[in-house]
């Protein structure tokens, strides 16, 4: 039976994320002037990236003056890391005061020790409908990554409860969704359509049976006809989130689903992948933001996925800017089951075994649900084997995260120059 709770109105900070345009500026430069100062004082890498930009800490004083710095991407991370471990020159705190370090594949080491990230999220859960009391099961997994643990917390923010299902163990899933009458889904849409196969499965109306009203969806693509297939399932409402492990939440959905709204308490940019500078409404360009961290204070960090924006108002009252849609990547790198994988972590793999002389990740999707098929070439004389496709299957989590299958093939079946990741999906 349905709550009574409103989850269609209200704001998490309404103050803030009502700002008329010009107030907002004046708050984001505030905090921008903050958290530079602060950077450049603590952070080698940003002392740095400042001092190849022929600039001061006072010289970036607005949202526009970032123009002025570099940007630093994501793929750049892995190397730097390694120049300077374990965090690149990006720790902007004592190592005592840190709460956490998860790592990322490539390895990319995250130091959290921020009320931000966790704050940026609980408005995204309060947008999406979390209210309250909630229960909330969080999907996503505990292990090395920090997205579990940033959503638990903003659950916590709400005054929910959170149950950690972690990734699999669906039967266990669906049973604990059923015994606790659990409310709230956290997790990716893809492992949402197995908990209602599985449901099903068990002999249970994932709409009568189950509890869920609300869900929180984040780290893959969510197409409408999906979206709709689930909201219709389970007779829940489903909204989605955007963000990365190096910086966390850069936008989310509202009840009225028209766009990803930027959160309060970071920069979030548009910029032209050539130049750097920063584009208007209805351009599109790369995402890159600003977050007011200050144990990890990425100051223009490129994510290399493409986008634009609007400021159209939305009628639900908040006045940030909105993500309107997310359109690929500039880079090689790509998301699969809600993980980065890097052309690196292909080559990786590859370098396990002295019998791969090629290799390629194909990455396709069936039935709602990523599938990544590892292809490879062999050396000469060596001949295919089902003991050598399962030692590499064995070795691709480990680099990747992800599992995938193995098929051998013939050198003349990959294009004379290819891709280390050719992504075959197709998105509504």
């Amino acid at each position: 039976m349905a709550s009574e709770r409103d989850r269609t109105t209200g704001f998490y900070h309404q103050t803030l994320e009502t700002l008329s345009p010009g107030k907002r500026e004046t708050f984001l430069s505030e905090e921008l002037r903050k958290i530079v100062t602060h950077a450049c004082q603590n952070a080698s890498a940003i002392r740095k990236k400042f001092a190849s930009a022929g600039l001061k800490p006072g010289d970036v004083r607005s949202v526009k003056d970032l123009e002025k710095l570099p940007i630093t991407h994501k793929h750049e991370l892995a190397s730097l890391q390694k120049e300077d471990p374990p965090f690149g020159g990006f720790l902007g705190v004592p190592m005592q005061r840190l709460k956490r370090i998860c790592m990322s594949p490539g390895p990319i080491y995250e130091p959290e020790d921020t009320e931000s990230k966790n704050d940026r999220w609980t408005q995204a859960f309060f947008a999406a409908g979390f209210r309250k009391g909630d229960i909330g099961q969080v999907t996503f997994s505990y292990h090395l990554v920090p997205p579990a643990f940033w959503f638990e917390d903003a659950l916590h923010r709400l005054g929910c409860i959170a149950t950690p299902g972690g990734v699999g163990n669906t039967e266990q899933q669906v049973k604990m969704m059923h015994d606790l009458k659990v409310t709230g889904y956290i997790g990716t849409p893809s492992f949402l359509m197995a908990v209602a196969k599985k449901a099903q499965e068990l002999g249970y109306d994932p709409k009568n049976d189950l509890a869920l009203e609300v869900g929180f969806v984040s780290g893959e693509m969510l197409p409408e006809s999906l979206r709709s297939e689930l909201e219709e399932t389970f007779g829940m409402v489903i909204r989605q989130g955007y963000g990365t492990a190096d910086v966390g939440c850069m936008g989310f959905e509202c009840y009225h689903k028209n766009g990803m709204h930027f959160p309060y308490n970071c920069i979030v940019e548009i910029v032209d992948p050539e130049t750097g500078k920063q584009l208007g409404p209805g351009e599109t360009g790369e995402i890159v933001t600003t977050v007011f961290d200050e144990a990890y204070p990425m100051i223009r960090f490129g994510t290399g996925d493409l986008s634009y924006y609007t400021d159209e108002p939305c009628d639900c009252g908040r006045t940030s800017g909105r993500l309107v849609k997310i359109l690929g990547r500039l880079d090689q790198v790509t998301k699969v089951k809600g993980m980065f994988i890097h052309p690196g972590n292909v080559e990786e793999v590859a370098a396990r075994f002295e019998e791969i002389k090629e290799c390629q990740v194909v990455v396709t999707r069936e039935g709602h649900v990523d599938q990544m098929t590892f292809k490879v070439v062999l050396a000469d004389g060596v001949t295919p084997s089902d003991d050598l496709a399962k030692q590499i299957e064995s070795a691709i989590p480990g680099s990747m995260r992800v599992r995938g299958k193995v098929e051998f093939i013939e050198r003349k079946a990959l294009p004379e120059k290819y891709s280390k990741i050719n992504d075959l999906r197709k998105w509504e």
